[in-house]
């Protein structure tokens, strides 16, 4: 049975996102109890799938239609996948208690947000590089689908050019995709690890192609800079009920399917023998750690500045995977799982913060603590989370990123990682001082811009808010708290399966 559970997974979702739609046509507002259903129902099929695959040590593969690979497409839930389909899972359902009051409302919402569940789920368990397109495809256009929900012109521009620029990434990684396909004869990802090597050669034209594109068509879809330009519009200007979810999963689980990619399909061993492909991984991912940063520090509107924080915190990531040592690699999955967790609790505290007082804005936050003080509370544990203070879940990844630096012997990388916490600890502190030491200037007595909008036309009236809304922000801070304490964990649960790809 437990064999079925990857395939069910992905099933579940796709099959019902038709249900809002048709029951819509007789029931209005059923949308969200067919999603916290399923959801609900994923969820435990996942925890299940962990528990079986964490016990047993064994992955547990699905050969669809009963196919055995070349011929066949498999799913593959192991110690690397299983992680993020609950994470995956877990955090749509935090989400859903959040729009059960905070909109957005619709039938056609839920619709596109099972979808994209069943993508993600769909790229953390394949085991075939084109359908890896295909879910990242569903996951693309499901995506542009959650920011135009927005009922301004901007949300409709804003998932324009996700949907333009997204398409080129796509298209990017399927063309490495042709060039895997035509080097090797396979699509299957345990069949091109050892094709690559043994019938092409690493040093293969049609390998280096075929990386290069794969790794710019996701450098895209994670939005590494300079290729970040879609994400601060979309975030912006998406629904406040859909942003957690995008910022939240949808990156995270792209950063995911490429750590899949370049260390299970081209393996360690391509890196260490082609001349500075660990370097180019290592400079990208530096300079998006920076100059994001960097553009957080600039912004004024909240959710603008947390889209550009996510730009540096993907670009963390990936600087980790060009370490190649089991530390680095450690870190750069602990911190995936920590940004999803943190970034989602963030974008919901500003939702909800937008929900009771209106403000958008650094400025608007004045005074904050006082009018709400749990969410208050909650965005200033997450917001020191993001930085890296100790103990957080932000803390433990950077820390394995920057001891997994200096036993490489890149300093420089190091140093990357102390400036890029020091430039989050100047936005961040911008919000803490003025929700906790400047008072809230009025105006006829009201807050100043308490009526401020982000131009996604779904500002929801002030002093909606739901006790939802407040419990999944606290559970996301208390959550970024309590994993800080769980480094052994993560090193006993991870750790086997980081050893086996970094030295077979």
């Amino acid at each position: 049975m437990i064999e079925n559970v990857p395939a069910l997974l992905i099933v579940l979702p796709i099959l019902v996102a038709t249900l809002p739609l048709l029951v819509g046509l007789r029931y209005e507002r059923v949308g969200w109890t067919v999603a916290a259903l399923t959801t609900t129902a994923a969820f435990a099929m996942a925890l299940w799938l962990a528990l079986v695959i964490f016990t047993t040590g064994e992955a547990v593969i699905h050969q669809l239609g009963g196919f055995p690979r070349p011929i066949g497409i498999e799913l593959v839930a192991d110690r690397l996948s299983a992680p993020f389909v609950v994470l995956a899972t877990g955090i749509s359902m935090g989400v859903l208690a959040y729009t059960r009051r905070g909109g957005p409302r619709g039938n056609s919402f839920y619709s596109a947000y099972l979808l994209l569940l069943g993508g993600l789920l769909g790229l953390s368990l394949t085991g075939d590089v084109f359908n890896m397109f295909v879910f990242l495809e569903i996951t693309g256009l499901t995506t542009y689908a959650l920011i135009a929900k927005g009922k301004s012109g901007e949300s409709a521009i804003a998932a324009l050019k996700y949907l333009i620029i997204g398409t080129v990434g796509a298209s990017m990684y399927l063309i490495g995709v042709g060039f895997l396909f035509v080097a090797t004869g396979t699509l299957n990802m345990i069949d091109l690890a050892t094709a690559i090597p043994q019938q092409a050669g690493y040093g293969n034209p049609l390998i280096l192609t075929a990386f290069a594109f794969v790794f710019v068509g996701f450098a895209i879809k994670i939005a590494l800079f300079p290729l970040h330009t879609w994400q601060p519009d979309a975030y912006q200007r998406a629904p406040d009920g859909a942003t957690p979810l995008i910022a939240a999963l949808v990156s995270t689980v792209s950063a995911y399917a490429l750590f899949r990619l370049v260390y299970t399909v081209f393996t360690v061993e391509f890196l260490v023998s082609i001349p500075h492909a660990s370097e180019i991984v290592v400079t990208v991912g530096s300079i998006s750690v920076l100059a994001g940063s960097a553009l957080a520090v600039m912004q004024r509107r909240v959710k603008r500045m947390l889209a550009y924080s996510s730009v540096s915190q993907f670009g963390l990531v990936v600087l980790a995977y060009g370490l190649m040592n089991d530390t680095a690699l450690l870190g750069a999955l602990v911190h995936l799982i920590g940004h999803a967790i943190m970034k989602g609790g963030l974008f919901l505290a500003v939702g909800t913060i937008a929900a009771g007082t209106g403000a958008r804005t650094v400025k608007e936050y004045a005074g904050l603590a006082k009018r709400m003080p749990f969410m208050a509370g909650s965005l200033a544990v997450l917001g020191l989370a993001l930085v890296g203070v100790p103990p957080s879940i932000g803390f433990l990844g950077k820390w394995f990123i920057a001891v997994g630096a200096i036993e490489a012997g890149i300093w420089p990388v190091a140093v990357v990682v102390l400036l890029s916490t020091m430039l989050t600890l100047g936005y961040i502190a911008r919000l803490l001082e003025r929700m906790y030491f400047t008072p809230a200037p009025t105006r006829g007595g009201a807050p100043e811009g308490s009526l401020a909008t982000d131009g996604s036309g779904n500002d929801p009236t002030p002093g909606a808010v739901s006790a939802g809304m407040l419990g999944v922000t606290v559970l996301a801070a208390l959550l970024a708290v309590a994993l800080g304490f769980s480094g052994g964990a993560f090193d006993s649960l991870l750790g086997p399966f980081i050893e086996v790809i970094l030295n077979g």
